[in-house]
Parts: structure tokens; C-alpha cells; sequence
């Protein structure tokens, strides 16, 4: 259950943030914006631990800056996959994917606390 709960928290924080940066990230409903929050938490899941293993060189070279072009791949990897949604290059991606990691934390966090 928490976890369709945070899965909504994204969807509601992706879709929010594609009308706050709307000529640079767009989405074309809240339906959008749902599938794309269960392909990013897949790919989070699942294709982002391996990028990170399999970058741990160069990760630890440049201090753990790399993970921010990991984290920009795998939103235009999802943005690839899930049609309906478009994100205006890799500045933008680091924009949409560094606000939707804060945003839904927050969120997700305070929902957490209420919870109790």
C-alpha cells in the first residue's frame, strides 16, 4: 500500500512540475504522469543500481558527481519510453529529475509522519 501511495505522490509531484516548467517539460495528462512515475520506479529499480555499479570508477573519480548524469539518463530514458511526455534536453532533465528527488522526498515524508 505505501507503495502506490508514493507512486502517486510522484505522479502528482511529476505532473505539478511539468505545468511550473511548461515550455522546457511537458505532459499530456495526470494518466501520463501516473505511468511515468511506475517507468521511473522501475527504472530506479532496476536499470539505476546497474549504471551505478557499473560507473563506480569513474563515480568515485569525480567524487559521486557522476550519479547526476545517471540520474539525467534515466529520465530521458524514461521520457523515451513513456509517450505524452517531453523533456527539453539534458539541462532540463537535470532541472525535472534534482526537483522531482526533493519534492516527492518531502512530500513522501510528510505523508510518512502522518501516518503514525
Amino acid at each position: 500500500m505505501r507503495w502506490i501511495i508514493n507512486l502517486l505522490i510522484t505522479a502528482v509531484v511529476v505532473y505539478v512540475l511539468s505545468k511550473l516548467l511548461e515550455p522546457h517539460v511537458l505532459i499530456n495528462s495526470f494518466a501520463t504522469a501516473i505511468i511515468f512515475a511506475l517507468v521511473l520506479a522501475i527504472l530506479n529499480a532496476i536499470v539505476k543500481p546497474l549504471l551505478i555499479i557499473l560507473t563506480l570508477p569513474i563515480t568515485i573519480v569525480t567524487l559521486g558527481l557522476f550519479l547526476l548524469i545517471i540520474n539525467i539518463l534515466i529520465i530521458k530514458l524514461a521520457d523515451s519510453l513513456v509517450g505524452g511526455i517531453y523533456v527539453d534536453g539534458w539541462f532540463w532533465a537535470l532541472i525535472f529529475g534534482f526537483l522531482i528527488s526533493l519534492l516527492s522526498s518531502l512530500l513522501q515524508k510528510l505523508t510518512k509522519d502522518t501516518n503514525k
